[in-house]
């Protein structure tokens, strides 16, 4: 046999997958991942310690990491930043453990995403950031972390045209939580006059929502 095509021919046996070890990692994937569902720390410790990969994903993308985040597993989450785990890993809905602590109000949790890598150019479906959902849903404590965090973009805008304050607006009732939300917002330093992509501003918003008391708030903050 020409030397050239024996070469190709066992360049081609070499590069054909082994179906018994394709077999045996996907099991021992979807082991790892059922031990993170499942929240078994010693478990998931034991594999990843043998040389389990961190940033498994599963089916949809989503990351080990996003996995414990998502089921409020506080510990396991721990337990994978500890082992490496990459904090800003999307799935395919673009979430993020980052991006899903916030728009949950896991403010332990964003600590240690803030303090392992937590990127602040990584946005969410909507091209919203961690703050923007967590202003919607009045996370209290959430929101003052993330607004008083260095360089967070506070007024960052998504793709409805919203800004983090015209979150809380638009789609707060402007309770209590809503006015506490927009004071941290202000003592952080948000551009009250960023309108949305109609032109509507803050404010008017909060008069046409009758939301007085925060309308209150932005008046006499532009005064």
């Amino acid at each position: 046999m020409n030397i050239f095509v024996l070469f190709i021919v066992l360049n081609l046996f070499q590069a054909q997958p082994n179906p018994v070890k394709t077999t045996e990692m996907k099991q021992e994937q979807s082991a790892l991942l059922e031990a993170v569902k499942q929240n078994k720390l010693h478990e998931v410790e034991k594999k990843l310690q043998a040389g389990a990969d961190v940033n498994t994903r599963d089916e949809n993308k989503r990351s080990l990491l996003l996995i414990a985040t998502q089921a409020l597993h506080f510990d396991m989450a721990q337990l994978l930043v500890a082992h490496g785990a990459d904090v800003n890993q999307q799935d395919k809905q673009l979430a993020s453990p980052f991006l899903h602590a916030g728009a949950t109000g896991q403010t332990e949790l964003l600590k240690l995403f803030l303090a392992n890598g937590a990127r602040f150019d990584v946005f969410n479906r909507y091209y919203g950031s961690a703050l923007i959902p967590a202003c919607e849903r009045a996370h209290i404590e959430t929101v003052r972390l993330l607004a008083n965090t260095q360089d967070f973009p506070i007024d960052h805008i998504n793709r409805l045209g919203w800004t983090a304050l015209l979150e809380a607006i638009i789609l707060g009732d402007g309770s209590a939580k809503y006015q506490e939300v927009v004071r941290i917002l202000i003592a952080a330093g948000c551009d009250i006059s960023l309108a949305d992509g109609e032109g509507v501003s803050p404010l008017q918003h909060a008069k046409r929502a009758n939301q007085t008391a925060i309308a209150n708030l932005l008046e006499e903050t532009a005064n």
